[in-house]
């Protein structure tokens, strides 16, 4: 009797339980995971992908979403907005930097930080998390102070402590200015807060921000950077199966060993915002826009020229609008136009032509501010080639300016000089000749007759000035 009431309610315990609850070793059926694939710098059209993605995979019902990763770093602005989005996904994130060779640079550092789940290939690595503007050479306090009691390296005996890393023997030099120091100590705090929240090494975090501290995979999961060294996608879904994270104020147990993995692909619309909003390409299609409607002022009526300056033009202050412009560099780069277009006005004025070019490659090395986790800059062979044409442009202009100067003339008074007509009547030294089907009234130091061949030498109001052509020019 006993054994039939246990039966009974392990029955009841059994058909009450809801259907959904996950089994550790094995994903419901139907359940998928989502995959968005991130590889290059961290800018808006990143952003705006992650955060689409991350909409479709609530949606969808997903039981994870992973971003895979492989950045050198990017806008702060364009980081920030991401790390918000992961934090407030209503699906667990998991941050898998893959594949073996990618890297979660600088920014993809703090990214890494903010998922519920870290991981790493093998041969990826992190770290180097300090702001750019604060890690180029050259910057003030470039000679790094020494530490305290620290041995002088190349002593014998000089050994650093075993708690620190390859990173911390070699640090960077310390912010002098207080706007180093100001972004220094927010990027420090940002990073130590998102270590705190998902309870990973916090030091080592603030190593890599201050000291540009990097880890290879096996090191980052000793250190507890990560949670996980997988293989492939597969790997990481087997390996974090059971386990538990914290949604909000609910802790779910994940069952992803066996789920279907779904890549998200990347809409029309991000791609050409990733496009417009490279450098290189915002750089371009200003230049283009620019000369565009230049020629079209020039030659009124061509259409062409300005419909496409028009565009371009449209389509860089739309990139513009989301990069970290500098102001003075793009004002270095309209001066230089306008020098160079002032040469080609006024041809022979050499110090335009090269102020301009002076003027034109200084601002577009210094067009986009330094204030993000990795540079976002010109490359220079766009540069070189930017200049190489509007120099090029200058030189057809001075050529043909030049050439035009030893034309002969083919307008005005001017154009008359030396051209023959023919004497339709005369008395004394005036009468009328025919130029060009044209009666002139013309004067002359000598009598001619009906029919003699002449030439113009000079015009005098409405009377011509002719002599006798010797050669007998057929009109």
């Amino acid at each position: 009797m006993r054994r039939t009431r246990a039966l009974l309610v392990a029955i009841a315990i059994f058909a009450g339980a809801p259907a959904s609850t996950p089994v550790p070793g094995r994903a419901d059926p139907g359940a998928t995971v989502e995959v968005v694939d991130v590889k290059g710098a961290i800018g808006v059209a990143t952003s705006r992908h992650i955060d689409r993605a991350l909409r479709r995979a609530a949606g969808d019902g997903a039981v994870l979403v992973v971003i895979r990763l492989d950045t050198p770093g990017g806008l702060v602005s364009s980081t920030r907005d991401i790390i918000q989005s992961i934090v407030a996904s209503p699906v667990p994130v998991a941050v898998y930097v893959a594949p073996s060779g990618a890297r979660a640079a600088s920014a993809g550092t703090y990214i890494t930080y903010a998922a519920n789940f870290a991981a790493m290939a093998p041969g990826t690595n992190i770290g180097a998390a300090t702001p750019i503007s604060l890690g180029g050479p050259g910057l003030p306090g470039s000679q790094p102070e020494p530490e305290r009691n620290a041995p002088e390296r190349g002593k014998p005996g000089a050994k650093a402590k075993p708690d620190q890393d390859r990173a911390t023997q070699d640090r960077a030099p310390p912010p002098k200015t207080t706007e180093e120091r100001k972004v220094l100590n927010d990027a420090v705090a940002f990073i130590r807060s998102l270590a705190q929240m998902r309870g990973r090494n916090a030091d080592w975090a603030e190593r890599a921000v201050r000291d540009a501290a990097t880890l290879t995979a096996q090191e980052a999961l000793q250190q507890h950077v990560i949670d996980v060294v997988a293989r492939d996608v597969p790997d990481l879904l087997s390996q974090l199966d059971g386990r538990t994270v914290r949604i909000g104020a609910v802790d779910r147990r994940l069952a992803t060993k066996g789920a279907e993995i779904v890549v998200i692909p990347t809409d029309t619309w991000t791609e050409v915002l990733s496009v417009i909003t490279d450098p290189n390409i915002a750089y371009i299609l200003m230049l283009a826009g620019i000369y565009g409607l230049a020629f079209e002022f020039m030659s009124p009526g061509m259409v062409l020229p300005g419909i496409v300056g028009g565009i371009s033009l449209l389509l860089a202050l739309a990139a513009l609008s989301v990069l970290p412009v500098n102001y003075a560099g793009l004002a270095l780069i309209l001066l230089g136009i306008a020098l160079m277009a002032g040469e080609a006005a006024t041809p022979g004025v050499i110090a335009l032509g090269i102020g301009g070019v002076v003027a034109f490659v200084a601002g577009a090395l210094f067009l986009f501010e330094p204030g993000s986790f990795t540079g976002f800059a010109i490359a220079w062979p766009v540069i070189a080639g930017a200049a190489a044409v509007s120099v090029a442009f200058i030189l057809f202009v001075i050529g043909a300016a030049l050439r035009a100067r030893q034309r002969a003339v083919v307008g005005g008074s001017e154009e008359m000089i030396d051209s023959p007509a023919r004497v339709v009547d005369w008395q004394d030294h005036s009468g009328r000749v025919t130029l060009r089907g044209e009666l002139w009234a013309a004067r002359a130091d000598r009598v001619l007759h009906p029919g003699d061949p002449v030439r113009v030498a000079r015009r005098d109001g409405l009377k011509l000035v002719v002599e006798p052509d010797r050669e007998g020019t057929k009109l």
